[in-house]
């Protein structure tokens, strides 16, 4: 069973995640990389949420408002030693069904075209997310792809 906890980006006990986070995703797409650092996603429009079973962090989210009816998914990452053990959907769930009940139409996303971005947008995929147009101030590039939601 994991915990989902509205959560400061800034914390000691974020860091390290999040610091893993973006190292991966500069690596492996340098200027086209646009997660959030911990200055990003405390911003007031961004909710953040961590991951728990029992005292082990295995996650975070966001969920930026981009307007009063449209939401972007941000910085979802499951843990190393979590991956595939259900925290990306159990996640994914909950900014879905927070997106509902604050009236969004729509729920969007950017994520990456390497390999090990697969995983997360196989995830993505099965829960109803289907290819768009950049969103927000995002450009195309081949190093990117957006995804949508209908709610």
């Amino acid at each position: 069973m994991m915990q989902i906890r509205k959560d400061d980006p800034a914390a000691p006990h974020v860091a390290a995640l999040l610091a893993h986070h973006l190292a991966e995703l500069r690596g492996h797409m340098a200027e086209f990389a646009f997660a959030l650092d911990a200055t990003g996603l405390s911003a007031p429009e961004v909710t953040f949420w961590t991951g728990w079973r029992e005292e082990s962090l295995v996650g975070f989210v966001a969920l930026k408002q981009l307007d009063p009816r449209h939401g972007e998914v941000k910085s979802m990452r499951a843990a190393p030693e979590a991956r595939g053990t259900g925290v990306g959907r159990a996640l994914l769930t909950h900014v879905i069904t927070t997106a509902r009940a604050r009236g969004y139409d729509r729920l969007s996303l950017e994520t990456g075209t390497a390999e090990l971005h697969r995983p997360a947008v196989t995830l993505y995929r099965s829960a109803g997310f289907t290819s768009c147009d950049p969103f927000g101030d995002y450009e195309p590039s081949p190093h990117n792809q957006f995804l949508t939601l209908i709610l």
